[in-house]
């Protein structure tokens, strides 16, 4: 990795019961660290900006469906364009919970 002109080299280390096959076991082992982490960063946005752990729905399907709405918000304010500057989920979550035309934008750029 190259930053600010300076070359370094960064060591991860994973374990994994993934069976490696005889052709390409490094791209499908690479395949699978970059899936995992993607899941985890949807589910750090989502407790992050929505404070997902904190919620206390338990009944029905109460918690399947609070989570399907957070993840079309989290998808909503993550194609969002009108902000000029590049602006966290946060902020923009907050923004449009307290500016109504903010909020109007949001939802019909769809």
């Amino acid at each position: 990795m190259t930053t600010k002109g300076k070359e370094s080299v960064e060591v991860s280390y994973f374990i994994s019961s993934l069976k490696t096959p005889e052709e390409g076991p490094c791209e499908v082992f690479a395949k699978a660290v970059r899936s995992h982490w993607g899941v985890e960063s949807c589910h750090w946005i989502l407790d992050v900006v929505f404070r997902e752990d904190h919620s206390r729905v338990r009944m029905n399907n109460g918690a399947a469906n609070q989570s399907m709405l957070k993840k079309i918000a989290m998808n909503i304010l993550k194609q969002e364009t009108i902000t000029k500057k590049k602006t966290s989920l946060k902020l923009k979550r907050y923004k449009a919970s307290i500016d109504e035309s903010f909020l109007t934008k949001v939802v019909s750029e769809l």
